[in-house]
């Protein structure tokens, strides 16, 4: 039975498909509403002609035209950690294009700004002009705006985006597609009051906290777009996906990682957010607490003999309009508890729901993810290996694991298993800049009938396993026989390019011919600053799909500095990437045209010049960060960014992340004045040519 019963004419629909592919119902192949494609995060649009291997390694493919950069704060730049979207045909409503029918490209930046930007010139608008911008986040100094990719409902013609908040913290806006207003009734705020009330929460007695989470995950909507979904995380606190009602413009149902508060597992972080299948089953990946590698809590800390603990586990959940969320199928690795107390969690992935024909497969209903410890794992979705109750008990026989393993032998178990594909396998070190891969799959059906998932991330090396290496790109193939579960088996690794931290792989192609991988490598560790004179420069790559040749690359420094996770957007021949501007990419007029030449693409925000600080704010600041912060910061913990590194940021930077930032579990119990004092000695350390360091305790503090 549907788990949302107004979803039957959308699943009549999807059932009426002529081919199988990617489990989605998108009515409109020209359009990119939803992060990766569609709501199942196939990550592939089968209706790209224009650009094919042939046309992308030509002289002709070119940078097209950029946006300016977007609007600052204070000494903040804009950073798109958001994918920008598209909508073929919109209306516009307001500024001096109202009346026009235009191609838009929408984004929205991490200091709580949302864009529609002019896809394709027409003959009075140029291509990469903003049609309008709306600031959302008027209370909110920082960069925390919107993270996580919006989505688009085109029959209300509405995009929903969700961005943090000097009051509630977080909010959900829907806006009008054709000028950005606000819809009567959102925006729809995401705090305790709301997520607390009475029968909110599905699993237990957890409590939403405010001020706390992170909202990254991208936004899906159900079949019926009457819920949208957003995820959350951080630190001492489950992970949470909450459902909002959006013809009611109100929280409608949650569903924490664990049925209490103090167990605090299952962070759902991945930039992918929830996967939604045609039958509107919500998808989603959990992970650990980083607390638990840090304070050496071992098995202990992760709970694992304690019901409706969900961390480190795929989840499957029904959305009933009266009942809201229920649990409806779990899996967790057969070594999950050995891989949560080391970080190396499920939730840094996003899910990828794939439909094959019946009649191929005992197992037409598929879920594909994978994690930072490099695996890739396949799924039988209809019937997923978990208890509903509580997770299995730990394990260390790889045999055991629930999900569809390849009939072979694995080289690091010596006996059946999952899939390593970015190693080496490790149940140690695969946490911050050892990660192997933090994307979604994509999936592509050629034209002899193949079924291929595509995984980015990264192999280590290094006396610190920091140091990345081919492969960073895998194929794999979804074997089938009729009456026997799929499976995978990986078909090639590309080993001619390096990638640091990449995005998810997006796919395009012509039905099953001419198909091209498109990645976006952030090009710096996860730890890298994305601020200041040495953020990182990301590049966007071309493979062809099939043999992996190398098509094109995008020049060193070509792009803006962005942010972490994102994609580009591909339609109509047009490849959209998402920085701390729009830059579009695409085919000349002819090989021999003019190229267009563009400024250097470089930082518009000085620093202002401002008088020293107080000697005596320094010396405290020095004294709190000695006491609280440097046995973290003076240890040389992969992934725990030096003093050097930290001095680099403003000081509105550093009270930020503090305050309201990732480090605020750690900054709990300090006064803002206290708060302030670290930053005043962090940044008087950039001036300093030999800083003393900070007096580090015996007994580190949290």
């Amino acid at each position: 039975m549907s788990p949302l019963r107004s979803f039957a004419p959308v699943l009549l629909a999807a059932s009426q498909l002529a081919l199988f592919g990617p489990a989605t119902t998108q009515a409109q192949p020209l359009d990119k509403l939803t992060y990766h494609n569609d709501a199942a995060r196939s990550g592939w649009n089968p209706h790209e002609s224009r650009l094919t291997p042939a046309t992308v390694a030509s002289p002709a493919f070119a940078q097209l035209w950029q946006t300016p950069q977007f609007d600052s704060r204070g000494t903040n730049e804009p950073r798109l950690f958001a994918t920008p979207l598209y909508v073929d045909q919109v209306a516009i409503s307001t500024g001096p294009h109202a009346g026009k029918t235009l191609a838009v490209i929408y984004a929205a930046s991490d200091l709580g700004y949302v864009y529609a930007v002019n896809a394709f010139a027409s003959a009075d608008v140029p291509a990469g002009a903003i049609l309008w911008s709306k600031r959302l986040t008027q209370n909110r100094p920082g960069s925390q705006g919107a993270l996580s990719t919006p989505v688009i409902d085109l029959k209300t013609k509405r995009l929903y985006t969700v961005c943090a908040d000097g009051n509630t913290f977080y909010q959900a806006h829907a806006l009008d597609l054709g000028g950005g207003e606000p819809v009567a009734g959102w925006p729809v705020a995401i705090d305790a009051a709301a997520v607390n009330a009475p029968g909110i929460n599905r699993n237990g007695d957890a409590r939403f906290p405010n001020g706390l989470l992170i909202q990254r995950g991208a936004l899906n909507l159900s079949p019926d777009s009457t819920r949208l979904y957003v995820s959350f995380a951080q630190g001492p606190s489950p992970g949470w996906i909450i459902a909002l009602d959006t013809e009611k413009a109100s929280v409608a149902t949650a569903f924490s990682a664990t049925a209490r508060t103090e167990e605090a597992q299952g962070g759902m972080w991945a930039s992918g957010g929830p996967a939604v299948d045609p039958e509107g089953y919500v998808h989603i990946a959990t992970g650990s607490n980083v607390q638990v590698m840090i304070k050496k809590l071992g098995l202990p800390g992760i709970f694992p003999d304690s019901e409706h603990n969900w961390g480190q586990s795929i989840l499957r959940l029904g959305d009933d309009r009266e009942k809201g969320f229920s649990l409806a199928g779990t899996y967790s690795p057969f070594n999950y508890a050995q891989a949560q107390v080391m970080d190396i969690d499920l939730g840094s992935s996003g899910i990828t729901a794939i439909d094959l024909d019946p009649a191929a497969t005992a197992t037409p209903k598929l879920l594909v993810f994978g994690g930072k410890q490099g695996n890739v794992y396949l799924l039988d979705r209809a019937r997923m290996p978990g208890s509903l109750v509580k997770r299995p008990a730990p394990s260390e026989d790889s045999t055991t694991d629930g999900s569809l393993l390849p009939p072979e032998p694995q080289p690091q178990f010596g006996k059946r298993g999952p899939l390593n594909i970015f190693g080496p396998y490790l149940e140690k070190s695969a946490a911050n800049d050892q990660a192997r891969s933090r994307t979604t799959p994509a999936y592509f059906r050629a034209a002899d009938g193949k079924h291929y998932v595509f995984m980015t991330g990264s192999a280590k090396t290094g006396p610190k396993l920091n140091v990345s290496t081919p492969p960073g790109l895998v194929r794999l193939e979804i074997i089938t026989k009729p009456g026997e579960p799929a499976y995978l088996k990986v078909d090639q690794n590309e080993m001619t390019q390096v990638f640091h931290n990449p995005g998810s792989p997006v796919i395009t192609s012509n039905g099953g011919r001419d198909a091209i991988v498109w990645v976006l490598d952030t090009n710096a560790l996860r730890t890298a600053p994305m601020q200041g004179p040495t953020a990182a420069r990301p590049v966007l790559y071309a493979f062809d799909a099939l043999t992996f040749k190398l098509l094109w690359k995008s020049a060193p420094e070509e792009l803006g500095s962005g942010g972490k996770y994102n994609e580009p957007t591909i339609v109509r021949g047009l490849v959209i990437v998402g920085t701390d501007r729009i830059q579009a990419f695409g085919l000349l007029p002819s090989a021999t045209a003019a190229r267009p030449v563009f400024p250097p693409v470089f930082s518009a925000v000085a620093a202002p010049a401002k008088p020293p600080a107080d000697p005596k704010i320094v010396e405290r600041g020095k004294n709190v960060f000695g006491q609280r912060c440097a046995a973290c910061h003076t240890s040389g913990m992969i992934g725990v960014p030096p003093i050097a590194q930290i001095t680099r940021l403003d000081e509105t930077r550093i009270i930020e992340t503090l305050t309201n930032g990732v480090m605020k579990p750690q900054a709990t119990g300090l006064s803002p004045n206290e708060i302030k004092a670290i930053a005043a000695y962090l940044t008087s350390l950039a001036t300093t040519t030999t800083p003393a360091a900070p007096t580090t305790p015996t007994t580190p503090k949290p």
